[in-house]
């Protein structure tokens, strides 16, 4: 179970912005082993400009660490929950290549065991 600490900065932080970070928080959780108790999401969101209507005034940042490592995701949009959904999403891919060259290694690992096993002189039983 990933810990969630979220940050709001020039805004209010409302139910649906929460709901929305839970959105990313159970996203990232599928990338998590089960026994890590140690996996935390630093989710900041914030409004950049409080003059500005139009443009990138949306901003939102997570920093997450678990047993893989540490990530770290930021986007600038126009919408908070784009903005959300972006860094998600960056995340994600991030989290998706770490473990697969985690379990590449391991497989290549394993068959190179497996070819210094074949060529040891065994013993032949008759």
């Amino acid at each position: 179970m990933i810990q969630k600490i979220i940050k709001a900065t020039g805004l209010s932080l409302t139910p649906a912005i929460d709901a929305a970070a839970d959105k990313v928080v159970q996203a990232l959780d599928k990338y998590v082993e089960a026994d890590d108790t140690s996996a935390l999401a630093e989710i900041e969101v914030s409004r950049t400009t409080q003059h500005h209507r139009t443009g990138e005034i949306f901003r939102a940042e997570i920093n997450f660490r678990s047993r893989l490592g540490s990530f770290r995701a930021e986007s600038e949009k126009e919408d908070l929950y784009a903005a959300l959904t972006a860094v998600k999403d960056e995340l994600v891919e991030s989290l998706r290549s770490k473990k697969a060259k985690r379990v590449d290694f391991l497989k290549r690992s394993g068959a190179a065991v497996k070819n210094m096993l074949r060529g040891l002189p065994w013993k032949k039983k008759r």
